[in-house]
């Protein structure tokens, strides 16, 4: 399980990750890197970051049905 301090210390080497592949690096559940993040967001260390539109295949995510399912959010250290 990791600490507030590891996930925070992941971002500081990464740069920026995804949630999902932090807890795939530090063997800890979804849901609890979820809380972490946002503990660490409350506390103005990390931020969330979302890919732009640009991204977007069929250049329409503001239609698109899945809604922003496509963009991926990543972390990054403030």
């Amino acid at each position: 399980m990791a600490t507030l301090i590891q996930v925070r210390d992941l971002l500081a080497l990464q740069g920026r990750l995804e949630a999902s592949r932090m807890s795939e690096l530090l063997a800890t559940p979804r849901p609890m890197i979820d809380a972490m993040l946002s503990r660490l967001e409350a506390m103005g260390r990390a931020k969330r970051v979302t890919e732009d539109l640009s991204g977007c295949l069929s250049g329409s995510c503001k239609r698109c049905p899945e809604g922003n399912a496509c963009q991926k959010t990543f972390w990054t250290l403030q």
